[in-house]
């Protein structure tokens, strides 16, 4: 994994940035991967939301990983059941 410059790492955890993404019911679609690379094509970092109780919260970690090797990005950060990825 590349390391996360600080300027990324700082947007990624501000609270002015707003999830454009919501998992939800339907969970992890190829529809949603598509939308989430498609987003990170026009902006460097994206943030996502999953609805709460859609996953048990160990598996929540497994589903940041997922979703950052799917649209070949990083995960900056996560914090319960929103995560910011990076496209370097």
């Amino acid at each position: 994994m590349s390391e996360v410059p600080k300027d990324i790492k700082k947007l990624a955890l501000s609270r002015d940035l707003k999830a454009t993404i919501r998992v939800g019911k339907s969970g992890i679609t190829e529809n949603l991967i598509a939308e989430i690379t498609d987003q990170l094509t026009t902006k460097s970092i994206v943030k996502i939301k999953i609805n709460r109780g859609l996953f048990q919260k160990d598996d929540v970690k497994n589903v940041w990983t997922h979703l950052a090797e799917s649209t070949n990005s990083t995960l900056v950060s996560s914090r319960g059941n929103v995560g910011v990825l990076w496209k370097h």
